[in-house]
């Protein structure tokens, strides 16, 4: 058997609605209950944002709390990521749920191109999520649109910005950005193990791009990210279910590479993450 690999998903982002896919959770009572048969079918990353009562997506740190007590409740040892990204919020208050120190939360190093805007990250507002992020020991999960990003990361751990070893997300398939591309995911794992060769690396691909980075990254010894915030269709004709059949599509990937799918005590240790809070 190969080395454990960490499932994360991605329960409901800032973009998809029930209109898309009537199984995406909205409320954090929905969220909740995603996450939990999500959990039960093999993930241990909890990647999450909240939304509003109109079901639009926000920085509230109160409805962050909210799902995080309902997930350390009923998915115990689950590691919590928190969102820090654009679509909830502006400047710094992106960050207004840093001090609830969720075991780790996401950052973006750099600005790219998103498919009708550009998503904005200064390197003001970059380092100081940053420094939030070392203040409250919150791992940062960094993740990449573009090389640049990956050199970014590795430049911000060498001087101290950012607390290594490194977790770096490549994400493939946004359309303006990069493209669903195996070669260049060989060339982002190669550049990220010659610059930090002590990181662990995911992969997630956005719509029809997510089942063939799951099995990419899975095949080539790292860690995948699924979940409804990055595709709400398991084929071009039918609709996800659920968060958790996409993740035990993911783990039935793992089984078919010989990998087993990582507790969430085994993902805390690979990542080096402290212990899960108690319920």
């Amino acid at each position: 058997m190969g080395a454990p690999c960490i499932l994360c998903v991605a329960i409901t982002g800032s973009l998809p609605t029930k209109a898309d896919n009537p199984a995406v959770p909205i409320s954090v009572a929905e969220q909740v209950a995603a996450t939990h048969a999500a959990f039960e079918a093999g993930a241990s990353i909890a990647h999450c944002h909240v939304r509003d009562d109109d079901g639009r997506p926000t920085s509230d740190p109160d409805r962050f709390a909210a799902l995080k007590a309902g997930i350390e409740t009923h998915c115990p040892g689950m590691i919590i990521q928190l969102s820090t990204g654009g679509r909830s919020g502006a400047g710094r208050a992106r960050g207004a749920m840093l001090p609830l120190r969720p075991d780790m939360a996401s950052l973006s190093v750099g600005s790219n191109n998103f498919p009708t805007r550009v998503y904005e990250n200064p390197p003001d507002l970059v380092d100081w999520l940053a420094a939030e992020m070392l203040r409250y020991d919150v791992k940062p999960e960094i993740e990449a649109f573009d090389l640049s990003h990956i050199v970014q990361a590795t430049r911000m751990a060498a001087d101290g910005r950012l607390k290594g070893p490194l977790s770096v997300q490549f994400v493939m398939g946004v359309k303006n950005a990069m493209p669903a591309d195996e070669a260049i995911l060989d060339f982002y794992i190669e550049t990220l193990a010659r610059l930090a060769p002590d990181a662990e690396w995911c992969a997630a691909g956005i719509g029809p791009a997510q089942i063939i980075l799951n099995d990419w990254a899975i095949r080539k010894g790292g860690h995948t990210r699924t979940g409804l915030e990055d595709n709400v269709r398991l084929d071009r004709d039918r609709l996800a279910p659920s968060n958790a059949a996409l993740v035990a599509r993911a783990a039935a990937l793992c089984a078919r590479h010989g990998r087993p799918v990582a507790t969430p005590a085994e993902a805390r240790a690979i990542l080096g993450l402290r212990p899960a809070a108690k319920a």
